[in-house]
């Protein structure tokens, strides 16, 4: 089923305000997720772009066009599926006006309650744009990709790679790109003695507790990170270099096929606004699945969530070992 955003998007197309893009024409869609039909009259061949492995997993199975990077120029026209990341959508916005041939539509859309009313008068200021149409709570704005490539060029200067702490390589649009998240930093002060043998990271983002765990125990055998978010575990290749593999992968969706001593897991526990701690239950299955037996896990967590008796079912023994005002670490032993 399309999100409103989704369903924003394409409006503009569905009431005819704006044109389709042709038959033998391709079409750039950064952002895509799954979900939506294309509109009558869009016979223009699709090029999905998308990062998160579920959403391209989904794509694919929908037979769309996808991959984790935008390729390739000359494109008719752009669709940008704006979210909550500011950064990202400006990124994203350059990278369609670095990639459509001049004059090509570029059209963005988002939800009001993820700025979208800010992300277009910001555009606006660089680009005039053609129109704007609002819909389904979210607001779809268009443009013309223009000759130069300033506009591209001041949206990708305010919006460049970070470095946190003189240490950790990252990019806006990465899950707290800008600094250690409390609970990571939480986990990596209190893992536990004895972390030994073949390691896993569940995970993973950008290489954070990867590198705490590579620090603190050098003789570990091997160190494993999956993550569902591709340009993290890109940042993390960087970052974590000892490192023996990089699993673009969604742990919920897709089997891990090795087995592990000790997993490290600091697990989303939310995709839209809301908790789901779901998530977080599935995550703990999918690592209770890659321990050895006597293998252990060890993670942070919400405090308010719930997962005490998630670990008591699937696992043989499990304890709270420390915590904050918002978070705690717990271990559990297979």
């Amino acid at each position: 089923m399309a999100s409103d955003s989704l369903k924003t998007l394409f409006h503009p197309f569905e009431n005819g305000a704006l044109d389709a893009p042709a038959a033998g024409s391709h079409a750039l869609f950064l952002g895509a997720e799954p979900g939506f039909r294309l509109p009558e009259g869009f016979e223009a061949e699709l090029h999905c772009v998308q990062g998160f492995r579920p959403h391209f997993r989904a794509l694919q199975s929908a037979g769309r066009n996808v991959a984790p990077r935008a390729e390739g120029d000359g494109y008719a026209m752009a669709l940008v599926l704006a979210g909550r990341h500011r950064g990202q959508n400006e990124v994203w916005i350059a990278e369609a006006l670095e990639r459509v041939a001049p004059g090509g539509a570029i059209l963005v859309a988002g939800g009001k309650e993820d700025g979208i009313a800010s992300l277009r008068k910001r555009i606006d200021g660089l680009v005039p744009l053609v129109d704007a149409l609002p819909k389904y709570h979210g607001i779809a704005f268009w443009l013309r990709r223009p000759e130069g490539t300033e506009a591209a060029a001041k949206l990708r200067t305010g919006n460049p790679p970070a470095l946190v702490e003189n240490r950790f390589h990252t990019a806006p649009g990465m899950f707290s790109f800008d600094r250690i998240d409390a609970g990571s930093r939480l986990l990596a002060e209190n893992l536990p003695d004895g972390i030994s043998g073949h390691v896993a990271d569940f995970c993973a983002g950008w290489g954070f507790l990867a590198a705490g765990i590579t620090d603190r125990f050098p003789d570990i055998k091997s160190l494993d990170l999956y993550e569902a978010d591709f340009e993290a575990l890109e940042a993390a290749r960087r970052n974590v270099p000892q490192a023996s593999g990089f699993f673009w992968q969604d742990l919920i969706g897709e089997s891990v096929e090795r087995r592990y001593d000790w997993v490290v897991m600091n697990p989303p526990f939310h995709q839209g606004r809301a908790a789901e701690p779901e998530i977080g239950r599935r995550l703990i299955e999918a690592a209770a699945k890659a321990l050895k037996p006597g293998g252990r896990l060890v993670m942070v967590a919400n405090r308010q969530l719930p997962y005490e008796a998630i670990l008591s079912g699937a696992f043989a023994a499990s304890q709270e070992t420390a915590r904050d005002n918002r978070f705690k670490v717990l271990l559990a032993r297979k």
